[in-house]
């Protein structure tokens, strides 16, 4: 049986593009399966730029809790890639294992013939066949990019399609203009689904309601069928039906309780009473790794600086700046802590917009490669587009060379921000765990 890494090149290899956004493929290569979409539990498909992953795992672990088991389909992975297929199962789902992922990787292969297909379509075709093998309550699935022409928007009577926030992401696909990319993300409604949709900017929420009209799925937006905000330590969920008192979620970030509000406000469209003490439970028990994790121990933790704190995330774009970069100012205000960034990002990302929420919060960036991808900025022209954003900012070769560098700099124990990408991200937790379970 060939290793994993050899399929995952030879799935590599089937198409000179690794996104090519269309459904042709994936449909073709669906059908010579036997159509295992259509034989998939009941699918809630989130759609978005930021936050889908941990509206998601706020879903899941909600679910969970009141005894439901749900499928869950994300990418990308940060460490190993058994990581975006999840399968539901009594007690708590588990990732797929390595012999049964093999086995639906060359089972797809075969029915693929040597037909052009990209990575993700045929990967997502993977998960499908997995899915529709194992019973479960629901389905969990992500959009990998847009939505529309997504590999997954094959499915045509999802049981809800939940749009988070969205911004300025992938652009040579997307586009610039937020009421463009808010068309694209809104191709994943359907007729009679709802359409749950999180915090947007007017002009996208006005397309996305032009489009839910189009489609006839019914609207709950935020702000307008919905709302949640914290108050005296607590999340206050609040719709026509009622008010919901919840405890913070375990994911940090006034953006997190934003997400969580998201996914309490699918439960509640759908009519899914799971409860308030399976929310709560939910709420203080999903995980969604690289999202502003604290690393409390490991080899790199060790390496920091005495009595630093070492941060994770692995947001990439402006949107994920502006809400780190508050999560962080909000961090200092509590507890005062010089903060240092050690940052690495892909050329498709737009660094200057991400560090501007930084300048004046950051005293200073380490850039390091993206040593994952062979798309990663060197870590040279990185620090200039720190200094463009107002930054000092100086590079490094490697994460343990960026933490030594800070504690030359630092006067006292800092706060460290490791960050600008999901690649980079897996690194980190490659290097230091814990591994993403």
């Amino acid at each position: 049986m060939p290793p994993l890494d050899d399929l995952l090149e030879a799935l590599l290899a089937l198409h000179p593009k690794r996104i090519d956004l269309s459904l042709g493929r994936v449909e073709r290569l669906l059908s010579a399966l036997g159509d295992p979409h259509e034989r998939l539990p009941p699918v809630i498909h989130v759609a978005g730029t930021n936050g889908k992953g941990s509206v998601i795992a706020f879903l899941r672990a909600m679910l969970e809790a009141a005894g439901k088991t749900a499928h869950v389909y994300t990418s990308p992975h940060l460490v190993r890639f058994n990581e975006r297929i999840r399968l539901g199962a009594a007690g708590g789902g588990r990732l797929v294992e390595t012999k049964p992922l093999i086995a639906a990787i060359e089972e797809a292969l075969e029915a693929n013939e040597g037909q052009s297909i990209t990575f993700f379509e045929i990967t997502t075709a993977v998960a499908f066949q997995l899915f529709a093998k194992h019973p479960a309550d629901y389905a969990l699935i992500e959009v990998g990019l847009g939505g529309r022409f997504d590999a997954t928007n094959v499915i045509e009577h999802p049981l809800a399609a939940v749009i988070t926030t969205i911004g300025h992401d992938h652009a040579e696909f997307l586009g610039n203009d937020l009421a463009g990319i808010a068309t694209e993300k809104a191709g994943i409604m359907k007729p009679g689904a709802p359409a749950i949709v999180g915090p947007q900017d007017e002009h996208a929420m006005a397309m996305l309601a032009v489009e839910a009209e189009a489609a006839h799925a019914p609207l709950f937006r935020h702000n307008i069928e919905w709302g949640v905000h914290e108050e005296s330590g607590r999340l206050v969920y609040q719709d026509e039906r009622g008010l919901i008192d919840l405890p913070l979620p375990r994911l940090a970030g006034q953006h997190q309780i934003e997400n969580a509000g998201t996914a309490v406000a699918v439960l509640r469209a759908l009519g899914l009473d799971i409860g308030q003490e399976a929310m709560a439970r939910g709420l203080k028990e999903a995980n969604w790794p690289a999202r502003l994790q604290r690393l409390a121990a490991g080899p790199l933790v060790e390496a920091a600086p005495q009595g630093a704190e070492l941060w994770l995330d692995g947001g990439h774009n402006a949107s994920a700046g502006l809400a780190v970069a508050s999560q962080m100012a909000a961090l200092s205000e509590r507890v005062p802590k010089p903060l240092f960034l050690i940052a690495g990002m892909l050329t498709t990302k737009d660094p200057v917009a991400f560090f501007t929420p930084f300048d004046s919060l950051a005293q200073h960036v380490i850039t390091v490669p993206v040593t994952s991808s062979d798309s990663g900025f060197g870590p040279k022209a990185l620090a200039e587009t720190a200094k463009e954003a107002g930054l000092p900012a100086r590079p490094a070769e490697s994460l343990r060379e960026a933490l030594l560098a800070i504690g030359e700099i630092a006067d006292e124990p800092p706060r460290i921000l490791i960050c600008g990408s999901l690649y980079l991200a897996g690194e980190v937790l490659k290097e230091n765990g814990p591994l993403p379970q």
